[in-house]
């Protein structure tokens, strides 16, 4: 896809991965649609590249609200890319989490882009060349101790991603699925990047998973898996998933410390 060409719907868009994609879209001369409950983090933006930047206050696991950016995107003259890249996790073991919690977590990370692609489907199909591209995670492929709802909804991505692939085949819509590791974003609680650090866990900056996500863009891949050795673990997963049970239970104790300062955080008054 020629990005100078792209006329993109972005969720997530004023928050960690999705606020660098919307600003590497717009160097690369792209028109976006930044889908966004809150507007301050894309003024700058939004002054800088005026012609190319509009913005729709949306909350997405509310069907009136999706349907604003259907009106948004017909407004703009139709799109050819959707990037679902809005989402949510929280590290904490399951019996620490309220049903709030875990559904505020599927609505969002799972039903919501399923919901919105449905919807805006049909635009993608009248361009020419089009693009559905959905931000899942390492934790899509492997299932981690203390996130277990949030892989749930990144494992129910990569399917959703394949099924639709294979289901737009015969059209011009391809499907892209990302799978970052662990990102340097305000979305990490405190206790969360005190368990990657404790690990030595490897992270990235939000602009090197954008940047690597509009190369996949620009070259039409199918799926981009970020990182080694996350990318090594994964195929182990598939391969032999109990040599990664027997790694992970080492690792359990130190997993349990840090979701417990991480609850006594949540409930301090």
């Amino acid at each position: 896809m020629r990005l100078n060409e792209a006329r993109v719907v972005l969720t997530g868009a004023s928050g960690g991965i999705g606020l660098a994609i919307t600003n590497a879209l717009l160097a690369s001369g792209a028109q976006v649609l930044a889908v966004s409950r809150h507007e301050d983090a894309l003024r700058p933006s939004m002054t800088r590249y005026p012609s190319q930047l509009r913005w729709v206050s949306a909350d997405l696991t509310n069907a009136t609200d999706r349907h604003k950016v259907l009106n948004a995107a017909q407004a703009m003259g139709g799109i050819n890319l959707l990037i679902n890249a809005a989402g949510v996790n929280q590290f904490a073991m399951l019996e620490q989490l309220e049903d709030n919690d875990i559904s505020h977590m599927l609505d969002l990370n799972i039903i919501a882009p399923i919901s919105l692609t449905r919807l805006l489907l049909p635009l993608l199909r009248e361009a020419p060349s089009a693009m559905v591209v959905n931000v899942g995670s390492t934790y899509g492929s492997i299932g981690y101790p203390g996130y277990s709802p949030y892989c749930a909804s990144k494992f129910a991505l990569r399917g959703f991603s394949e099924a639709l692939r294979r289901e737009l085949a015969d059209t011009r819509v391809n499907v892209l699925y990302v799978a970052p590791r662990a990102t340097q974003t305000r979305m990490n609680s405190a206790a969360a990047q005190a368990l990657n650090d404790a690990l030595k866990a490897n992270t990235d900056d939000p602009e090197m998973v954008a940047n690597a996500v509009i190369h996949a863009i620009a070259g039409d891949r199918r799926d981009l898996y970020l990182g080694w050795p996350e990318r090594f673990f994964v195929s182990l997963n598939n391969l032999l998933p109990s040599l990664v049970d027997r790694a992970l239970r080492k690792q359990l104790p130190l997993i349990r410390r840090f979701s417990h300062i991480g609850s006594t955080e949540k409930n301090k008054p």
